[in-house]
């Protein structure tokens, strides 16, 4: 058909690539560009979510139709598509409607199609047929019923049918229950909404992947060896081969991967509900810590966390010792740090980066630590408060000096 013709958008959403493709860009095995920028005097489509009723489209409507524009009114059920026309009629008498859907006869379907682009009709009320990339500068609002049975991917596409000029275009999601939506449902809604500046498609994109989940790249179909070994150590082992490639040496298959330091205080570390209340938020600030590769950027979190907050808690401040100490030990070569109250010890992988010399003195200068088996400090000293056990670990860490030999990487 003449009236319809093929565009192709800044960025197309797709579910099923975008897991595959961002994987491999996090990595770093290839490149990710973004094209966000719009063509010029275009402005981005003002998105609103309603209850369905009779005022709004009403409104909605004629505000377009006040200033000389067109309307697509999407209604996505054929059978019922005579009935939503009835009820459009007996509440908008002033629009000249016109029918478009696929199940049309393809004549009719473009003279209807050329008719709207030549203004005879002011109303399409019109299937999802109108998302295969119909361009008519003069519609530049799309009222949408039942927008809660759209996929996110849809609904972009869909609202990207107004707009296509430099006037000011507008959105309209009808559902029949803000209220009564489900999570996904309402999780989508509230994205498309979210996001209406130019070039979000990208990060629509994100939060399509987020809320319908990443397919078959965690599924039981999943092949290969990722599924036998975990996706977060498949994403390790493949960090550390690319940083490998990229510093121009073979990557060792065979080599352990980066020493893991536990740091177990005896004391609660976490972020308590009556601080940081959203759940979400506070995922978000305990994969930001665990990612920290230098003390700086854990200092950097606790500033940003008491920023939010204010002065943390006893539970918060130990959470943010546990994560110094574990970057601080993780050089050293530290598997794991046990601080009760009486007693402390250090468990320090096989051939440490360490001198021997600077143990045997720091053995010899303090009576109350010593070496349980090979690879174990005991350090016999009574300490109620946290602080003083965080310092007291801290404290022999640099009584042995630097690391002989660089840093292992942290797992990404």
């Amino acid at each position: 058909m003449k009236a319809f013709r093929a565009e192709v958008d800044v960025l197309t959403l797709t579910a099923t690539p975008i897991p595959r493709t961002m994987g491999m860009a996090l990595e770093g095995i290839r490149d990710l560009s973004v094209i966000a920028t719009a063509p010029q005097r275009r402005l981005a489509i003002k998105t609103f979510v309603r209850n369905e009723g009779n005022g709004v489209i009403r409104e909605a409507v004629l505000r377009e139709l006040k200033r000389g524009g067109q309307v697509y009114f999407l209604h996505n059920e054929v059978e019922t598509i005579e009935n939503r026309r009835q009820k459009l009629e007996d509440i908008l008498p002033e629009a000249r409607i016109a029918i478009a859907h696929g199940q049309m006869p393809e004549r009719e379907l473009e003279r209807v199609m050329r008719d709207f682009v030549a203004q005879r009709y002011n109303l399409l009320l019109c299937s999802t047929i109108i998302e295969t990339g119909i361009d008519v500068p003069t519609a530049n609002t799309i009222v949408m019923a039942r927008a809660d049975k759209f996929g996110l991917a849809q609904l972009h596409q869909l609202r990207g049918r107004v707009g296509r000029s430099h006037h000011q275009a507008y959105a309209y999601l009808m559902v029949p229950d803000i209220e009564g939506l489900t999570k996904q449902a309402s999780q989508r809604l509230d994205a498309i909404q979210q996001m209406e500046e130019l070039g979000s498609g990208f990060y629509l994109a994100m939060h399509d992947l987020e809320i319908r989940g990443a397919g078959e790249v965690l599924g039981d179909n999943q092949s290969g060896n990722m599924l036998e070994v975990g996706f977060q150590l498949y994403n390790e082992m493949l960090s550390e081969a690319v940083a490998s490639l990229k510093a121009g040496r073979e990557p060792d298959l065979l080599a352990p991967l980066s020493v893991t330091t536990d740091i177990n205080l005896h004391a609660p570390a976490l972020l308590p509900n009556d601080y940081c209340g959203d759940v979400h938020l506070r995922l978000s600030f305990y994969k930001k810590l665990a990612s920290a590769k230098t003390t700086d950027q854990v200092d950097a979190l606790l500033e940003e966390i008491v920023d939010r907050f204010g002065k943390p808690p006893s539970q918060a401040q130990t959470l943010i010792d546990v994560h110094r100490l574990r970057v601080l030990g993780a050089p050293f070569g530290v598997l794991k740090v046990d601080a009760t109250p009486g007693v402390t010890h250090i468990t320090f992988k096989t051939n440490p980066p360490i001198e021997p010399m600077k143990i045997i003195e720091l053995i010899q200068r303090n009576r109350h630590i010593k070496l349980a088996g090979n690879e174990k400090l005991r350090i016999e000293r009574t300490l109620p408060e946290v602080k003083d056990r965080v310092q007291l670990v801290r404290d022999v860490l640099r009584a042995l000096g630097q690391p002989v030999k660089a840093a292992e990487p942290f797992p990404s």
